[in-house]
């Protein structure tokens, strides 16, 4: 029988160590391709979204949002620096 000199097991457990992590990542990148490729779910029932044309400006920062899509007509409005946001006229209709 021979013996491994010091070296030579170093040698192998960095390889050994190695081969351990290409195995990981190579698991998890194909773990993440195969969630990319699953269909996206249902879209909801028809009726249950109603278009609307609704613009909010936050009066703390002025950040202006218009919602397209709500489950009523009037919705609530959205919160934004901690305060709900006002309701501004559209400029041209």
């Amino acid at each position: 029988m021979f013996a491994l000199s010091f070296p030579a097991w170093g040698t192998i457990v960095w390889v050994a160590v190695g081969l351990v992590f290409m195995r990981l990542i190579w698991k998890f990148g194909f773990g993440m391709l195969k969630s990319m490729t699953n269909s996206l779910p249902p879209p909801p029932p028809s009726g249950e979204m109603r278009k609307i044309n609704v613009r909010y400006r936050c009066s703390v920062c002025g950040v202006e949002l218009r919602v397209v899509m709500a489950p009523d007509e009037d919705p609530p409005p959205p919160r934004h620096c901690l305060e709900d946001m006002d309701i501004i006229a559209p400029l041209y209709e």
